[in-house]
């Protein structure tokens, strides 16, 4: 039986290869397809006992990674070449030198890139925040790195059933956190979305699962809505001879999703659910032209929303999206978002930088030049920044999934930077120099101060002066990571020499009360002043914002003093959690034993019994619970993964955990009335606050209330959406 089943394996690996080499065929060059060859064999040799959670052989996942290199990102054979080697180094006795003697220094930067950083770490740091950071560190050799660890993840993503709860929670928040909104910037947008839609999948299952139901079931009079809706577009576009192609697809269910929970209104109310586009076939020169001709023919027939026309054909976005968007009323009084682009910006908006160099060479120069100085704006930012890691992706991540905005230097060039931008920004964009010696800016010709934030089409002329310097402040006056770094970077300068000062006085001072200066007494004292490190104790002394004298005090009360216990991960804290048992009422069950230790709610997302829900250990607040919905939980999982323990709810007790509702409906008389009769009459609940403001005949309200668990939640929401004037309730997150 075994033996079947391995040389079914076999044949499947071999139609995996196959079918790479065929989607690779129209791009293989004279000696590509042995290399490829000699790549494959090497890995599968490397992995040949090595299987994946689901029990599949490992060459599977570096196959479909090549695979996806190929088929959804456009790469060619020496990312084909990397993908299926991508985890020999890591997973197997190959070195990165064996790679380098076979396949060449591309290869082996290459993998050396996508090869996670083994050894042991700060206290404190993050290995994802270090492995992400190693990994962007070789953007500025080969951009295909990033290209490759995309493909990874997104094959990671789709077979991600077969792991255990926690490490899925770990995986899709990551994800979400960074991967995602790094694929919306390199502008590969069908990944991003199905990057997004898999989170969903995995940490809100009962959401995902309603939206995709709601979408199937909707098919067919969708269909048949988008079939009349582009009749007369695609008969004046066959008129005009136009060689075009119309796609009508619903929007992505993650985007539905959040579109439900920001305006709070079930999947129904979401008026633009679904998009047209319109790829027109043309020449370069006519794109342009011909991508507002098809605008005025879709606007001859439907009356666009003058407020939701989006023109990246002029300006494409920095991700070297371009498409022609606007919103029009079709006949059945429904808004139908409209997407025109050529074939050229189709291709590069679905496969993103790697379809860029196909156009490189063509007769647009242009064709690549936002993406190109995006990735030479971060460049810049890894040569400068020597920040935590940590501090580091956050930066890095804030400027990805900024949409841009576009301004003018007095000579006309163009800017642009991250939406929410400032004259300081634009300051420190044209030159590091420029902006730490900025006193403030004309815009438009008129005097504004460093925090005015730019408009589109603003024209800017910084002032400076020699004296000017940066101070703390200005890191609340920007949003650009370049400008950060660089604010951060001459602070720090700063801060060294105060804390040398400072260093100097403390030594002094415990010299004269006779007190070693050493390590232990360093780490009381920072204890002591509720400071985070040494450094920072040193720079508020040599600053004069803590004064020296109280050292003096710190010495008497040093028997009393606390001293803070540093956690360094999950494992660490079972020794510790498990001396505090909690009472007879827990309902909790935590870490791999599933005992049942001391643990507080976050307030951040109030979980209660019968929520999805994992814990964190924080380094001085013990372990606290999170909801897998939790608005936080994206960056404590991807910062901070090896401090996550599974939590699980045992059976419900009669404990009470307060909850929020938020109910919105249309006001009489009596509803307040109605509304606590079901709550305290009808099923027993203990309200601790209701407030309800009314205007205009309509009324929202908030409502905190005693529950027992989920259950008891929904039956609640169930009952009041029964009373009449209530329009919608939900549970506050």
């Amino acid at each position: 039986m075994i033996e079947i089943d391995l040389e079914e394996e076999k044949k499947e690996i071999i139609r995996r290869y196959r079918k790479l080499l065929r989607h690779a065929k129209p791009i293989l060059k004279d000696g590509d397809a042995k290399f490829i060859k000699k790549a494959f064999y090497l890995s599968m040799e490397a992995h040949k006992d090595m299987r994946r959670k689901s029990g599949e052989p490992y060459i599977y996942h570096p196959l479909e990674v090549a695979q996806i290199c190929v088929s959804e990102i456009g790469l060619g054979t020496t990312s084909i070449v990397s993908a299926l080697l991508h985890d020999v180094v890591e997973d197997t006795e190959v070195s990165l030198t064996d790679i380098e003697k076979g396949y060449g220094v591309k290869v082996r930067k290459i993998i050396d890139g996508l090869t996670k950083i083994s050894g042991v770490f700060e206290q404190g740091s993050s290995q994802q925040a270090e492995n992400f950071r190693k990994m962007l560190l070789t953007l500025s050799e080969d951009v295909r790195v990033i290209l490759i660890k995309l493909a990874d993840r997104l094959h990671n993503m789709r077979t991600l059933g077969s792991m255990p709860r926690d490490k899925q929670l770990k995986i899709a928040n990551e994800t979400i956190y960074l991967y995602a909104p790094l694929a919306h910037r390199l502008g590969l947008y069908a990944i991003k979305s199905e990057l997004e839609d898999l989170y969903l999948k995995y940490t809100d299952r009962e959401a995902y699962v309603h939206i995709a139901n709601k979408i199937n079931a909707t098919k067919d009079a969708r269909n048949k809505f988008i079939r009349n809706f582009i009749k007369p577009i695609k008969e004046e576009l066959n008129s005009q001879s136009f060689n075009y192609e119309i796609k009508g697809r619903p929007k992505s269910i993650h985007s539905i999703n959040n579109k439900m929970r920001k305006q709070n209104v079930p999947f129904e109310e979401v008026y633009d659910l679904f998009a047209i586009r319109i790829i027109v076939d043309t020449e370069m020169e006519q794109e342009k032209a011909a991508c507002w001709q098809v605008y005025s023919i879709v606007t001859d027939y439907y009356q666009p929303n003058p407020d939701r026309l989006r023109d990246w054909i002029n300006i494409p976005k920095a991700n070297g999206y371009e498409s022609l968007h606007t919103t029009v009323m079709s006949g059945k009084g429904q808004w139908v978002e409209v997407q025109i682009r050529t074939r050229r910006m189709d291709e590069i908006a679905e496969k993103g930088y790697a379809a860029h160099w196909k156009y490189k060479e063509s007769k647009n120069p242009d064709a690549d030049k936002g993406l190109e100085m995006w990735i030479g704006k971060v460049r810049e930012i890894l040569e400068q920044n020597d920040a935590s890691a940590i501090e580091f992706v956050d930066d890095f991540r804030s400027n990805l999934f900024q949409e841009e905005v576009f301004a003018f230097t007095p000579k006309g060039d163009l800017i642009t930077l991250p939406n929410g931008a400032t004259a300081l920004d634009f300051a420190f964009d044209i030159h590091t120099e420029v902006g730490a010696r900025c006193l403030g800016a004309k815009v438009n010709q008129k005097l504004v101060p460093l925090n005015y934030v730019l408009k589109n089409g603003d024209q800017i002329e910084i002032l400076t002066s020699k004296k000017q310097r940066p101070n703390e402040d200005w890191l609340k006056y920007v949003v650009s990571s370049k400008a950060k770094s660089s604010i951060k970077e001459s602070l720090k300068e700063e801060k060294k020499q105060f804390a040398a000062e400072g260093r100097e006085v403390v030594k002094r001072k415990l010299k004269q009360l006779k007190i070693p200066f050493s390590q232990e007494t360093i780490e009381q004292l920072t204890a002591h002043f509720e400071v985070k490190t040494p450094t920072d104790l040193f720079y508020l002394i040599g600053k004069g914002k803590i004064d020296h004298s109280l050292i003096k005090k710190f010495n008497e009360k040093k028997e009393k003093e606390h001293k803070y216990r540093r956690v360094s991960d999950a494992k660490g804290m079972q020794s510790q959690i498990k001396k505090v048992r909690e009472k007879d009422y827990d309902l909790l069950l935590i870490g791999e034993d599933m005992d049942v230790v001391d643990y507080k709610f976050a307030k951040c997302c109030n979980p209660i019994p019968g929520d999805d829900v994992f814990g964190f250990v924080t380094v001085n607040d013990g372990i606290k619970i999170h909801r897998t919905t939790c608005p936080n939980a994206a960056e404590l999982l991807s910062n901070y993964g090896y401090r996550v323990v599974k939590a699980k709810w045992t059976s419900s007790q009669d404990n009470s955990f307060l909850a929020g509702l938020h109910i919105i409906g249309t006001d009489r008389i009596g509803l307040i009335n109605d509304i606590s009769s079901i709550i305290s009459g009808e099923l027993k609940v203990n309200m601790r606050s209701i407030t309800i403001n009314t205007e205009g005949g309509i009324f929202e309200g908030e409502i905190q209330l005693y529950v027992s668990d989920t259950h008891h939640v929904d039956q609640l929401i169930e009952k009041l959406e029964q009373v009449q004037g209530v329009v919608s309730v939900t549970r506050d997150s």
